[in-house]
């Protein structure tokens, strides 16, 4: 009998230490996040989001940083990378959609989604990507190289030759100067009888990049490299998105900002949750943070990201180079879903036109 009640409790002994090693092993793996997110600004985006999400929450977030179809490429071709919320550009959130890449949302579970937009929320919707902040290209120049730019049209001034970068087309902005493009065309028209049906005229478009193209010290496909490029003169004007002007004056305080009166093409990023996280309840909350209004306004300050808010309860009072209030009235919206079946023509005739 007392054989058996040592036994016995020898056993019941085993399976508690299983028990606790088992729940010990569960809390581990609910304390960490793996977020895949943009490779401009890593210390802000590490002091401003990461770190406090993480104390917030008491969990420790992994990170991975880098350009946004990079990214989508790795987590395409590897859906076990481990990463569990990405942020992405509009047009990979798109693509990532349309191949299942991302788990179905349950919009309840993020309080702050009532603070977005219709249309932000029917993005969001549509893609099962939340829209964390919009961008917008420019034109950044230097006044005291190429004199006053206000215009997408001056990009084709023979003055500028062998002066301007602008977006590879493999980058976030780069389907828009495939559209700058289009409109160029259209501008050099006597008469017209253009709709603008969120589509482009692809041959008349690359006739205009192939004029542009003289002109065009290189297409890049990280906005960084454009600050070393001002700084050392080898380049007097760039297309660029605004999420990269305060990183460019930085290091040329001479350059100046312009978005045309005639309008902006705007692209929004966004947080999704990949089909294999098996940190899902996290990353709700990680996404819920990004939108929340304490969050949005501290990544909206020039000091930090320098983020436009989606989150409508969130108002600037000094917004710097973002995509807010008269800049946002005049962006257009690229319809992504034409776009990235366009795109491989687009990269072929790209390369054979400005490669």
């Amino acid at each position: 009998m007392k054989k058996n009640t040592k036994i016995f409790t020898i056993v019941t002994t085993l399976l508690a230490m299983l028990v606790i090693a088992g729940c010990s092993n569960n809390k581990g793996a609910s304390k960490q996040l793996t977020v895949s997110t943009f490779g401009l600004a890593t210390k802000q985006m590490t002091r401003d989001v990461f770190t406090p999400f993480g104390k917030d929450n008491n969990l420790t977030v992994k990170s991975q940083f880098g350009d946004s179809s990079s990214r989508f490429t790795q987590i395409s071709h590897n859906p076990n990378s481990g990463v569990d919320v990405i942020e992405l550009a509009q047009n990979n959130a798109v693509a990532g959609n349309n191949k299942n890449t991302f788990k179905k949302l349950d919009f309840s579970k993020l309080k702050n989604f009532k603070y977005l937009s219709k249309d932000q929320q029917k993005l969001a919707k549509e893609t099962n990507s939340v829209p964390y902040t919009v961008n917008s290209i420019g034109i950044i120049y230097n006044p005291k190289k190429v004199g006053k730019i206000t215009s997408w049209d001056q990009l084709w001034d023979k003055k500028l030759a062998n002066k301007i970068a602008i977006p590879d087309i493999a980058t976030t902005f780069g389907p828009a100067m495939v559209y700058i493009a289009n409109e160029h065309y259209q501008n050099t028209q006597v008469t017209s009888s253009f709709v603008d049906n969120g589509k482009v005229d692809e041959n008349q478009a690359f006739n205009q990049l192939k004029a542009l193209k003289p002109n065009v010290v290189k297409t890049y496909s990280k906005s960084s490299d454009l600050a070393n490029m001002f700084k050392s003169g080898e380049i007097d004007v760039a297309v660029v998105g605004d999420f990269a002007v305060g990183m460019i004056k930085n290091a040329a305080p001479d350059v100046d900002y312009v978005v045309p009166e005639s309008g902006t093409y705007a692209n929004y990023d966004t947080a999704s949750i990949l089909k294999n996280s098996k940190n899902t309840d996290a990353a709700y909350k990680y996404i819920d943070y990004r939108i929340g209004k304490a969050s949005q306004a501290k990544v909206a300050e020039k000091n930090s990201l320098n983020n436009a808010p989606t989150n409508s309860s969130v108002t600037l009072k000094d917004p710097q180079y973002m995509t807010y209030g008269k800049v946002a009235k005049r962006a257009k919206m690229i319809d992504f879903n034409y776009v990235n079946k366009q795109l491989p023509s687009w990269i072929k005739k790209w390369n054979q036109t400005m490669n």
